[in-house]
């Protein structure tokens, strides 16, 4: 059964009792004020007669001749037998017996012998009563016909209130079934399931930000999860990919070292060969562990640096290992940064050693970065000869300029790097010709309000 179905049904059914027990405490409190109008009526006649027995049933004559009492007056005798003297509208059929009249000479009375009246006697002397009786028939039709009355009433009361019901909770119940599907879908596997639009009342809005919230934290861990795989097969990729050249090189000239009649000189150039390869492999493999590192980069990880620090440094280091060579410097002061300070290190120490890499040791190079406006700018320039073409994003193990070897271009890895740096601190680079004739690097990151 649905939730707006049993909401219905428990508020019919709490309207229902309400409104039954009210009106059962009504007709009730109205059945026994006509009780007491009735005993009063009865026991005005009978005190009319209270000790003056010998005119007692004169006086109880004319009470009930001169008002609207609607009283049955009957005597009765020793000897057992009845005398109506005054006849109601509904008289006593049935003779009251001794005992029902000496139990209601003090006070109004219902006997089980007497169904469907109410009696009380007097003592007129001569060992002889008057009862007076009234029928509680009117009392009875009453009261039934005020029963059906509230019956009806709280039907009415009810069909209003499922009415009432539906249309004030219509929006909650739309929205909750709103969010039943949306969380079906989730749970189907559906991407791109739209959460309901903020409608509802107070605990629906909590619910559907709670729903909200779980839903983008599985979607984060959903995508976490297979950024982290396709990490992982994209790092085993590389690796064979790449290792798989120096590995052949290494069991070439390990088996050139075996082979008998091998010169001393041949075996030093195998060995200088095989630990150049080495080398390589260390710095692809620490390449390698970098990328799965900065693609697996979770958010919130940063701190705030002072970028201008970082890149002085750097760009001191770079000065010392290449002293023929005319570096333009031109960093603002106290430039700040939210990010992780050994990423930005690495990025920069990969900027300019790809200068010196790829660039005659006296050419001219530029270092600048500034805060402009929401964003700091990073520049790195060379006066090489540049790329064959520049905007396109870098390729793992793409070397730029295909006529370079594994000896002078490096793995491949540099400018990919570099991108996923960028990437990974919040911004973005851009390759472009610089005004010194070669490369102008381009980084760009949000900077700390």
């Amino acid at each position: 059964m649905r939730l707006a179905t049993r909401l219905t049904i428990l508020l019919i059914v709490i309207t229902v009792v309400v409104a039954f027990s009210v009106g059962w405490y009504a007709v009730n409190t109205s059945a026994h004020a006509a009780y007491l109008s009735l005993d009063d009526s009865i026991n005005t006649v009978v005190n009319s007669g209270l000790g003056n027995p010998n005119n007692a049933l004169s006086d109880a004559l004319n009470i009930v001749q001169n008002t609207d009492h609607d009283l049955t007056l009957d005597v009765i005798y020793p000897s057992g037998p009845m005398t109506q003297v005054n006849r109601g509208q509904v008289p006593l059929t049935r003779t009251p017996t001794l005992e029902d009249v000496r139990t209601s000479l003090t006070k109004v009375v219902a006997e089980p012998n007497l169904p469907g009246f109410r009696i009380r006697s007097l003592d007129i002397g001569g060992g002889d009563y008057l009862v007076v009786a009234a029928s509680t028939q009117s009392i009875v039709r009453s009261s039934h016909q005020l029963i059906l009355r509230v019956a009806l009433a709280a039907l009415l009361a009810a069909l209003a209130m499922a009415v009432v019901a539906r249309l004030f909770m219509r929006g909650d119940l739309v929205t909750m079934e709103e969010l039943i599907e949306f969380a079906t879908d989730v749970a189907k596997g559906e991407t791109v399931a739209h959460v309901p639009d903020r409608r509802g009342s107070r605990d629906l809005l909590e619910l559907r930000a709670a729903l909200a919230t779980m839903v983008e934290s599985l979607h984060e861990k959903i995508e976490f999860e297979s950024r982290h795989a396709e990490t992982m097969q994209l790092f085993i990729g590389d690796a064979s990919h790449e290792l798989r050249t120096p590995l052949t090189v290494i069991k070439g000239y390990t088996e050139l070292m075996t082979t008998p009649g091998v010169s001393p000189e041949q075996q030093a150039r195998a060995l200088e060969r095989m630990r150049r390869e080495i080398t390589r492999m260390e710095a692809l493999v620490s390449d390698l562990l970098l990328l799965a590192e900065i693609r697996e980069l979770p958010g919130g990880t940063h701190d705030v640096i002072n970028i201008s620090d970082v890149v002085a440094r750097c760009v001191r280091d770079f000065r010392d290992d290449s002293p023929r060579r005319t570096i333009d410097v031109n960093i603002e002061r106290g430039v700040l940064l939210m990010a992780r300070k050994d990423f930005v290190e690495r990025l920069i120490t990969n900027a300019l050693s790809n200068v010196a890499r790829h660039t005659p040791e006296d050419a001219p190079a530029s270092v600048a970065l500034a805060k402009e406006g929401a964003f700091v700018t990073l520049v790195v320039e060379d006066g090489g000869e540049g790329l064959p073409a520049y905007g396109v994003r870098p390729e793992r193990f793409r070397r730029f300029d295909p006529s370079r070897s594994r000896d002078s271009g490096g793995s491949g890895l540099g400018m990919s790097i570099m991108a996923d740096l960028s990437a990974a601190l919040g911004g973005s680079m851009a390759t472009s010709k610089s005004e010194l004739g070669g490369l102008r690097l381009s980084f760009s990151f949000p900077s700390v309000r």
